[in-house]
C-alpha cells in the first residue's frame, strides 16, 4: 500500500540497517609493535569495501514472499528499498542541512499466477519515487513526530489496453507514540494529488481517491499488526490491506531472521492492472522486513 512508519518516514520502525564495513584481525600480531602491523585486506566477498553507495542504502517498505490459492494471483512478491541521496554528510559527522533528508527510493510488487499453466506474473507494478523526510522530534511523552514529502510514479510496464501509469504528489504527517508493555502506535495520514497524464486509468480516481491512512501497533521484537486504507468520500470506493507478523526465531527458538508473515487485502487496486476490480485476498508467507 505504499506505508511505513515513523522514526524513517514510511520506513518499518524495525527494520534493519545495512551495516558499516567490518574489520578484520586475527590476533596474530598483538605483540608487534605498530612497525610490524599488517594491513588485513577485506574478505573477497565484502562489497562494502570502497562503496560508499551501500552505507546509503536501507530497507524501505515491507520486503516478502506470500501465497494465497484459489485466484489468479497467488503469489504475491515485494522488493524495496531506499537510498539517503547525501548521506555522506551524516558520515563524516558534519552538521545536518536540509538536503540531508533527500532520498530515492524503488519498491516493486509481482502478482504471481501460480496456477496458471506455464505460471505466469499476471502483473508487476513498478514504483520509484523521490522523498524527503524531515528529522524526528522527540515530544517530552516520549513520542517522536515527522513529517514526509514527496512525488512517486507507478507504472506497471505493459503496452496497450494492460498499460497502466500515475504521477502522484503526496505529503504525510506521521506520529509515534509508545505504550506500556514495549508496544508502539504508530499513525501516519497521507494526502495525495494527481499529476500529468492519466489516459491509462483516466477514472482512477474513483477507485483510488486521495486520502489513506496507514496505522500499526506491535513491539520490534513480538506481534505486530499493520493497516492500510485508501478511499474515496465522493464514490463511496477505497480498500484495506492488513499485515501481521511475528518473528519466526521466537517460534523455532533460533534459526533464520524471517518473519511468518499474513496479508490480507478487501477493496480497489490492491495492483494497477486491476484498480477498478474488487478483490478480497488472503495469503500467507515470510518476510526479511516487516
Amino acid at each position: 500500500m505504499g506505508w511505513a512508519a515513523p522514526p524513517v518516514a514510511f520506513d518499518i520502525p524495525s527494520a534493519p540497517r545495512i551495516a558499516q564495513a567490518y574489520a578484520c584481525s586475527t590476533g596474530l600480531a598483538s605483540d608487534a609493535g605498530p612497525a610490524d602491523a599488517k594491513a588485513v585486506a577485506p574478505a573477497p566477498s565484502d562489497r562494502s569495501a570502497g562503496n560508499a553507495f551501500l552505507a546509503n542504502l536501507s530497507a524501505y517498505e515491507p520486503i516478502y514472499a506470500v501465497y494465497g490459492p484459489g485466484t489468479n494471483t497467488e503469489a504475491r512478491i515485494q522488493l524495496s528499498f531506499k537510498y539517503q541521496l547525501l548521506g555522506y554528510r551524516a558520515q563524516q559527522d558534519k552538521a545536518r542541512s536540509l538536503p540531508n533528508g533527500l532520498y530515492f527510493a524503488y519498491t516493486q510488487r509481482m502478482f504471481w499466477d501460480v496456477g496458471a499453466k506455464s505460471s505466469p506474473f499476471r502483473n508487476v507494478d513498478y514504483q520509484p519515487e523521490l522523498f524527503y523526510l524531515s528529522p524526528p522530534l522527540t515530544l517530552s511523552s516520549g513520542a517522536t513526530v515527522s513529517a514526509q514529502a514527496g512525488l512517486r510514479h507507478e507504472s506497471n510496464g505493459r503496452d496497450g489496453t494492460a498499460s497502466r501509469s500515475l504521477n502522484t504528489v503526496y505529503v504525510a504527517p506521521m506520529a509515534a507514540i509508545p505504550l506500556s508493555g514495549g508496544y508502539r502506535l504508530t499513525l501516519a495520514p497521507r494526502l495525495w494529488l494527481y499529476a500529468g497524464d492519466l489516459g491509462d486509468n483516466p477514472d482512477i480516481r474513483r477507485y483510488r481517491g486521495n486520502t489513506g491512512l496507514f496505522a500499526e501497533i506491535g513491539k520490534d521484537d513480538g506481534l505486530r499488526l499493520s493497516t492500510s486504507t485508501r478511499f474515496n468520500f465522493g464514490s463511496g470506493k477505497g480498500s484495506v490491506a492488513a499485515d501481521i507478523s511475528y518473528p519466526l526465531s521466537r517460534v523455532l527458538g533460533g534459526g533464520p531472521d524471517f518473519y511468518l508473515f499474513g496479508q490480507s487485502f478487501v477493496g480497489y487496486g490492491e495492483n494497477l492492472l486491476d484498480y477498478h476490480r474488487r478483490t478480497t485476498r488472503l495469503r500467507i508467507g515470510v518476510a526479511l522486513v516487516r
